[in-house]
């Protein structure tokens, strides 16, 4: 009897895709990936560092706000390839997101909310056993 995937299944899945599809539009991915979901968000968090064109930009006045321009562009390029990962994935549509970039270590935090209670349904259509 096949059984439903887990919570966990499920963001190590997203986390896999997330990682693939970054390094194959950049050509470089993030060395770790994370994902949680809680409620109706999915949070991916990809830790990796600034490129070396970024850290020379923080050196400039100007430095935090245009590092900071350039990564909601590239997010902003990406996001349907995200959204598209979420649904494939999990069947849930994407009605919002965020993202956000630490200029002191690179880390990348996106937030996607679905249109449902995702965890909740994840939780209860999978048997005790499986939670």
């Amino acid at each position: 009897m096949p059984t439903n995937p887990t919570k966990g299944q499920i963001e190590d899945k997203i986390a896999k895709a997330a990682t693939q599809f970054y390094l194959k539009t950049f050509g470089v991915g993030p060395r770790e990936t994370r994902v949680y979901i809680l409620s109706d968000i999915i949070i991916i968090r990809l830790k990796g560092k600034l490129l070396p064109l970024e850290q020379k930009l923080l050196e400039s006045a100007q430095g935090i706000s245009l590092v900071k321009d350039i990564r909601h562009l590239l997010y902003e390029l990406t996001v349907k390839g995200t959204n598209k990962i979420i649904k494939n994935i999990t069947g849930q549509t994407v009605v919002s997101s965020h993202s956000d970039v630490s200029t002191k270590t690179g880390e990348i935090f996106q937030a996607y909310i679905v249109d449902i209670d995702y965890e909740h349904e994840l939780t209860t259509n999978n048997p005790p056993n499986l939670r």
